[in-house]
């Protein structure tokens, strides 16, 4: 289950670190062509997000790796569900109705929290 755990949850602190990095780096309009919702969200809050994606990462990679606090291997994975969750609520409430990757990583970070409880 250890390989497992980080298998999944490496490719998941992958995916936001870049995720984040976009969002804390670049301009609302060089993210535009990736992301429809940014003229819908503050700017301030849109880099605030970009952080807590890659706060988030590293909550899911460095418990384990140290060996310390492992439970906020999973309390880093749930907080992804969450705001998975209200991603798909901002996408289905705007005209972006695409929620298939939001839907995927959802599930993605629920499997990484069940599978952080065997750390």
């Amino acid at each position: 289950m250890n390989t497992a755990y980080w298998i999944v949850a490496g490719t998941l602190a992958l995916f936001y670190v870049y995720a984040g990095t976009l969002k804390v780096i670049r301009s609302r309009e060089q993210l535009r062509p990736m992301m429809a919702w940014v003229d819908r969200v503050p700017l301030p809050a849109l880099r605030a997000l970009g952080a807590v994606e890659i706060l988030g990462a590293i909550g899911l990679m460095l418990p384990p790796l140290t060996g310390t606090a492992l439970w906020t291997a999973s309390v880093a994975a749930i907080g992804f569900v969450v705001l998975q969750t209200g991603a798909i609520a901002v996408h289905l409430t705007g005209e972006d109705r695409r929620i298939t990757l939001n839907v995927g990583l959802a599930a993605t970070a629920a499997v990484t929290a069940w599978l952080a409880t065997g750390l």
